[in-house]
């Protein structure tokens, strides 16, 4: 990963591993409001031929609120970026942007606790996509 990112490589193709990745950004509060596939604008705009690549764009709205409250430019910094990009080897990347180094452009000490919070909040959805799936309870 990058000083800017954390992630994982989660086995299985992009489309079952966005499922996942959904899946536990909603358990952390948080929708998927933008999606940018990178590959299919790369074809369509300069004919380049890319392994699939997609940017969703993840908000948790409770932290966005807080955080437009303090500072209404900081929208320019949001949502959260989620890349899913293909493995060199068999898998997905799951790469998410740090809220604390990209909030940290900002130099608000205010911004700090909501930061830590979204970076806490998208550990755990790395944390949950490590772990796979919970069993479904019997009833």
């Amino acid at each position: 990963m990058s000083s800017y990112t954390f992630g994982t490589t989660i086995a299985g193709p992009i489309d079952e591993v966005r499922a996942l990745v959904e899946s536990a950004l909603k358990d952390e509060g948080f929708g998927v409001l933008t999606e940018i596939d990178v590959a299919a604008t790369l074809k369509a705009k300069l004919g380049l031929d890319r392994a699939p690549y997609l940017i969703l764009g993840a908000c948790n709205p409770q932290l966005a609120a807080r955080a437009l409250d303090i500072d209404p430019s900081i929208g320019a910094l949001l949502p959260c970026n989620v890349v899913l990009r293909e493995s060199e080897r068999p898998g997905t990347v799951v790469e998410i942007v740090d809220p604390i180094t990209a909030l940290g452009v900002a130099g608000s000490a205010e911004l700090a606790p909501i930061a830590a919070e979204a970076a806490v909040r998208l550990r755990h959805v790395l944390q949950a996509l490590v772990a796979g799936p919970r069993p479904t309870p019997r009833v």
